[in-house]
């Protein structure tokens, strides 16, 4: 007997097993990434929108997200670790350009250049150790410099810049594609730093071989004209986080996150619930527990809430590995019952909505979901 078989609704309206069986469902949707990256690329004015899926695309899954954005016209893509864009370049064939943002490691050089990857040097010694690759493989081989235009993270120093503006021989057997760097208040519009780093920006990549130019993030996008030079990099808003934290969103939401019941109860007045009795029900409540907790990258100390039918429905107690004990009081008795989905993100409930919850932001709760919710791709 197979699993399907034991199936407990064989017809066709069921789900899959896989998906009947998961704790949770993670629902990515394609079409609204493929829209956002239509807007982003409409702000730029005719400038050139590249794709950033590192960290797997944002924890969404960076194949699926990349070939997405490939048949919607993206033809540059950026990564973080050489072994992403290794493996993205596998999905995407040899057509796209994928730079790798934290440049090459040491040792990894050789596997680069087969794989037709772009690092992003960011040293002296990454520009050295470059150099040297090109001319063991006799063969020019391409990559992006980047400057250190004031977040101190990543980049090229000035004296850097300086030094290698001034050594005829510094670039020899590089074709540098793109001169970068990154902002590290885009999403502080008023923030002095975004003009500071603009001019600097401007001033160190004037003394490096002329190439297109790029400084915006998502965030840079919104900032205006000056920001956006020849290659933006949005990476968040492509995945619905909002660019623009102190207006309204204007990307459309990619993720829903649904967390199936595994049980509901009464709790009678007084008695405490979870781990260490963190919560104690004032008063008799109906709960439910939901087959979700940090062991799926939901933060321990976010006390946010689930939905169901628009209605909130407060977690008690504390988030436990495998489970959230919510209180379902809210709703007509019997509507939630065992193997019925909540909403956890969704339509009631943003990304960054979950993130104020948990103290953070939308970055992170993507890319902390964990491996165990059945990933289900739509394209609308």
């Amino acid at each position: 007997m197979t699993f399907a078989d034991m199936r407990p609704c064989p017809s066709p309206g069921c789900p899959p097993p896989e998906e009947a069986s998961a704790g949770a469902v993670l629902t990515i949707d394609l079409g609204a990434v493929r829209a956002n990256y239509r807007l982003l690329k409409a702000r730029l004015g005719g400038g050139a929108c590249a794709g950033v899926v590192k960290a797997d695309g944002y924890g969404l899954g960076a194949a699926p997200i990349a070939e997405a954005l490939q048949r919607e016209g993206c033809d540059t893509f950026f990564v973080a670790l050489a072994e992403e864009g290794i493996a993205l370049r596998q999905v995407l064939g040899e057509a796209p350009s994928i730079f790798i943002l934290n440049g090459v490691p040491p040792g990894a050089e050789a596997a680069c250049a087969a794989a037709g990857l772009t690092p992003v040097l960011n040293s002296a010694e990454q520009v050295a150790a470059w150099r040297q690759t090109a001319r063991r493989l006799e063969r020019r081989l391409k990559a992006a410099l980047q400057v250190d235009s004031g977040m101190a993270r990543l980049g090229m120093t000035a004296g850097e810049v300086e030094r290698l503006a001034a050594d005829r021989h510094g670039l020899d057997g590089i074709d540098v594609v793109l001169v970068m760097s990154h902002l590290a208040c885009a999403d502080e519009p008023g923030h002095p730093a975004n003009k500071a780093q603009l001019l600097e920006f401007r001033r160190l990549s004037a003394m490096l071989p002329a190439a297109p130019a790029s400084l915006a993030n998502s965030s840079g996008i919104f900032l205006g004209a000056d920001w956006q030079f020849d290659l933006a990099r949005p990476g968040a808003a492509l995945y619905g986080i909002n660019p623009t934290p102190d207006a309204e969103n204007p990307m459309r939401p990619v993720v829903r996150l649904d967390a199936r019941v595994i049980q509901t109860r009464e709790v009678g007045a007084g008695a405490g619930v979870g781990y260490g009795h963190a919560y104690r029900a004032a008063a008799s409540l109906r709960t439910a527990t939901i087959s979700l907790g940090y062991a799926d990258g939901w933060q321990r100390h976010n006390a946010a809430a689930a939905f169901v039918d628009g209605r909130r429905l407060p977690f008690v107690g504390r988030v436990s590995m495998d489970s959230i004990v919510l209180d379902i009081s809210a709703v007509p008795a019997g509507r939630l019952k065992a193997g019925d989905l909540v909403e956890l993100i969704g339509p009631s409930q943003s990304v960054d909505q979950v993130a104020v919850g948990g103290g953070t932001i939308g970055y992170e709760v993507l890319t902390g979901l964990g491996s165990r919710f059945f990933r289900r791709y739509v394209d609308q």
